[in-house]
């Protein structure tokens, strides 16, 4: 089924209550590979890695952290560096200048060596404890995906947000509670198969858009979404929000051409062999 969504719509945080112990996941059968964009968060990145290092230490037995310094100003490229050279699961990618939030993904995306990718902000505004619930699903479905749960916002982001989502259900067809929510567990074979386009903030409508395209699956669920400690969110900058709109309305009229040109070339070989 072409873009087939499952949402669990409960508001606890305890994702873990849902279940019994014997269902909830011991060590994970499958390896992880952890993808964080970051820009000028040289006051977080360190406590946000280390989180994530310790938690998947208690269940996950193969596993790296790909951190992609987007062109940061800030030390946040000195601090990850300096973590990897003691520990092998940790790694730096860094763009010489600022690209944008897709084209970090997209670097994570390329350098990703596990079984499974999954990607979150390096602010600290996610708990990674969450993810470990995404792993009862992703052997049902293609992938997983989050919607955050009573988010920590200001009432301008959630505004921007709420009209963004409506003008990418209109212009793409997607049906998601929470389109750009940084909190997604995929294959990372999906990824290589499917590489995406966009740089910008339209990242995640394009992965959304992709998996029901190609006729995956995924699954949503809550998870927490927590004030921000530090740093300073760049997803309402002007020209952030300029380079979006620039991207959703060339690359949506694009993968419409190429939709309507593929169901095209379908009538015509039904019509060359019809008798």
């Amino acid at each position: 089924m072409v873009g087939q969504t499952q949402t669990y719509f409960g508001e606890s945080h305890a994702l873990y209550d849902l279940y019994a112990p014997n269902e909830r996941p011991s060590n994970s059968k499958h390896s992880l590979s952890v993808i964080l964009p970051a820009y000028n968060e040289a006051q977080v990145i360190a406590n946000t890695v280390t989180t994530i290092r310790a938690v998947l230490s208690s269940w996950a037995t193969d596993f790296e952290i790909i951190v992609v310094n987007d062109g940061s100003t800030d030390q946040t490229a000195a601090i990850i560096t300096a973590l990897a050279a003691r520990d092998a699961n940790i790694h730096l990618v860094s763009h010489a200048a600022n690209r944008g939030y897709g084209a970090a993904l997209v670097s994570g995306f390329a350098t990703a060596t596990k079984e499974l990718t999954f990607f979150m902000d390096a602010d600290g505004q996610f708990d990674i404890h969450d993810l470990r619930t995404f792993f009862l699903f992703i052997d049902r479905y293609d992938a997983v995906i989050g919607y955050r749960i009573d988010r920590q916002d200001s009432w301008m982001r959630k505004l921007n947000a709420w009209g963004w989502h409506l003008l990418i259900r209109w212009m793409l067809g997607i049906h998601v509670r929470d389109v750009d929510c940084a909190f997604k567990l995929l294959r990372t074979d999906f990824l290589r198969q499917h590489p995406l386009e966009t740089h910008g903030a339209m990242i995640n409508a394009e992965l959304l858009h992709t998996l029901a395209r190609t006729g995956c699956t995924y699954k949503e669920l809550g998870v927490k979404h927590l004030p921000r400690q530090a740093g300073r969110a760049t997803g309402a900058k002007l020209s952030v929000i300029l380079r979006a709109f620039r991207e959703l309305f060339a690359y949506s009229y694009k993968w419409h051409q190429v939709e309507k040109h593929k169901a095209q070339q379908s009538q015509q070989l039904q019509t060359t062999h019809t008798p």
